[in-house]
This record gives C-alpha cells, sequence and structure tokens, in this order.
C-alpha cells in the first residue's frame, strides 16, 4: 500500500512539472486545480515561473489569481448545495451563527483575507463555509481573485529581492508573521475604503 501511494505521489507530481511547462497558462491550470481538488505548491511554481520570467511577472500573478477563483467555485458550489449540516456535524449551534453573522457584516475581507495568506491557512474551509453563509457568487470570486493577486505579487517582489528558493524559505519560516503583515495591510485598506464611503455618502446627503 505504502509503496502504492508513492508511486501515485510520483505521477501527482509529474502532472504538475506538465502543467508548469506551459509557463502563464499551466500556473493558471494548477491554481485552478489547487483551487478545486488537489493541493498543490503554488508559492513554489509561481516563484520559480517569475524568476524564470521577471518582465511577465505580474501574467503569472494575474493568470494564477485566475485560476484559484475559479477553481474555487467547486467546494463553494458544494458549500451553497447542502454544508450547513456537514457544517453544523462539526461546529456548535452558536459558533456556526457567530460564523454566519460575522460572513455577513463582512464577507469581502472574511473571504479576501484567507486568500492572502500563505499555508497553513485552511483556505478551502473558508471558501466551503463562504458557500454555506450564502455569500453571492461574484463577490465571492472577486475577493479570492484579490486576495491572491496581492499575495503573489508580494511572493514576487520577494523573488525580486531573495531569489525564487529565498522568497519560498522566506514565506515558509516567516508564514505567521507574513499572514499577521498581510492581514493588517487588508484591514488598514479596507478601513481607509470603508472612510472615504460614509465621507463620500454624507457629501452626497448634504
Amino acid at each position: 500500500m505504502k509503496a502504492f501511494f508513492t508511486a501515485l505521489w510520483a505521477k501527482w507530481k509529474l502532472v504538475q512539472l506538465f502543467f508548469a511547462g506551459f509557463g502563464i497558462w499551466g500556473v493558471g491550470a494548477l491554481a485552478l486545480i489547487d483551487s478545486s481538488t488537489l493541493p498543490v505548491p503554488m508559492d513554489v511554481f509561481l516563484a520559480a515561473a517569475v524568476w524564470a520570467d521577471m518582465r511577465h511577472f505580474w501574467l503569472y500573478c494575474l493568470s494564477g489569481a485566475i485560476g484559484s477563483a475559479i477553481g474555487g467555485l467547486l467546494p463553494f458550489k458544494l458549500g451553497q448545495a447542502g454544508g450547513e449540516a456537514f457544517l453544523l456535524k462539526r461546529v456548535s449551534r452558536e459558533r456556526f451563527e457567530k460564523m454566519r453573522d460575522h460572513f455577513e457584516r463582512q464577507e469581502f475581507l472574511a473571504m479576501m483575507i484567507p486568500s492572502m495568506l500563505p499555508p497553513p491557512t485552511p483556505w478551502k474551509a473558508f471558501v466551503f463555509a463562504a458557500g454555506v453563509f450564502e455569500m453571492r457568487t461574484a463577490p465571492f470570486m472577486l475577493a479570492v481573485f484579490c486576495g491572491r493577486m496581492l499575495r503573489w505579487l508580494a511572493l514576487s517582489w520577494l523573488v525580486f529581492r531573495l531569489g525564487d528558493k529565498g522568497a519560498v524559505e522566506f514565506v515558509k519560516s516567516h508564514a505567521m508573521v507574513t499572514a499577521a503583515a498581510i492581514g493588517g495591510l487588508a484591514v488598514i485598506g479596507f478601513a481607509w475604503w470603508w472612510v472615504r464611503k460614509k465621507r463620500a455618502g454624507k457629501l452626497l446627503e448634504d
């Protein structure tokens, strides 16, 4: 049995390398697979792609973000299709209602911030919950896209500074610090946007 899984894993690694060989389109395909079903070390592949073709770094980030947004629709739709009963088996009703309230108040941030964070963030759990709590599809995809785009733009910057392997090692060794920094920036950005929106609304009323 161990030999079977070892062989299966080796074949899966070959599949990943096959897609990676397609450059920008391959990164998008791997991101789609990663978000929908099988886990893929996206940071490793994206860092290597950016290092090999720095001029087009933003296209790799864009392709990966689009692939993630599309791939995330599978666990998202599963959550919509009947995930409430599944979720209630794993959390109390009180916890469930708190999670629902959080999504209803700030659903965009509740999905965007986990999409920005590096592993081991349980991203698919947030996607599933977004479906359970009936987040609309368009805002869901936009939140995933924005979060992933920011995450991989930040990774690209690290690649420019540290090289591909250095960037990946930095993300792995500073995952919690990176997550806190990215989350803090996201909250600050949202607060700035919210204040501007309120001020604009007040000016219209006046």
